[in-house]
Parts: structure tokens; C-alpha cells; sequence
């Protein structure tokens, strides 16, 4: 578990999120499609960059600030569990659940875990 709860983990994690927020922000076709799909209004659709960019500093945080860090996880937890039940609500494909569903799970894991303090 060492690895998942290491500082590198939680820079990949925040690189990835950023890249997210960035495609988000454009939007990129498949996030704008994906969007739609769920129904997200076009007026609201500025919180999710938002977030996204406002979770890269707290997992950055992991190392000097672990309770950021995890309270950040815990957040993302919640994201994705709002993620995870609009895709079931709309009856999504099942390709566009597993990536949100793998990131519930690993942002539920670091909450509980919270990052290495070494």
C-alpha cells in the first residue's frame, strides 16, 4: 500500500488532474459529448475546472500538509460518487462508468489510508 499512499502517487494523481481540468475548461469533444449526455447544464459546467484545479493543490499538499491532502481525497471521493450515480441515472454506457468507478475506489483508499508521512 506504500505506493498508492506515496508522494509520487499523489503528483501523478495531481498531474491528472490538472490535464482534467484543462480538457474541461476547452471543453475537449469527448468531455463536452459526456457532459451532454449527463445532462450537465452548460451554466454550471465552469465548477467542474474549477474543482479539478483547486484538488492538484491539495493532493500536491500530501506532503507538507497530509490533512489537506486527505481532505482533498475525501472530496474527490465525493465527486466521484456523484460521477459514478449520473452515469448510472442516465444508464451510461458501462466504458464511461469504470473510469469514474476506479477513481472512486482509489480516492476512497487514500482517504481512508491518507498519504505516507515520511
Amino acid at each position: 500500500m506504500a505506493a498508492l499512499t506515496s508522494s509520487k502517487t499523489y503528483a501523478g494523481l495531481a498531474a491528472f488532474q490538472a490535464f482534467d481540468a484543462v480538457a474541461c475548461a476547452i471543453p475537449i469533444a469527448p468531455i463536452a459529448k459526456s457532459l451532454d449526455t449527463l445532462g450537465v447544464p452548460e451554466e454550471i459546467r465552469w465548477v467542474l475546472p474549477t474543482a479539478k484545479a483547486a484538488s492538484v493543490i491539495g493532493l500536491l499538499s500530501a506532503g507538507r500538509f497530509p490533512a489537506l491532502a486527505r481532505l482533498t481525497t475525501a472530496m474527490l471521493t465525493l465527486y466521484f460518487v456523484l460521477a459514478v450515480g449520473a452515469h448510472l441515472r442516465v444508464r451510461d454506457k458501462i466504458g464511461n462508468v469504470i473510469p469514474a468507478a476506479s477513481f472512486l475506489a482509489t480516492y476512497a483508499v487514500l482517504t481512508v489510508k491518507g498519504p505516507d508521512l515520511a
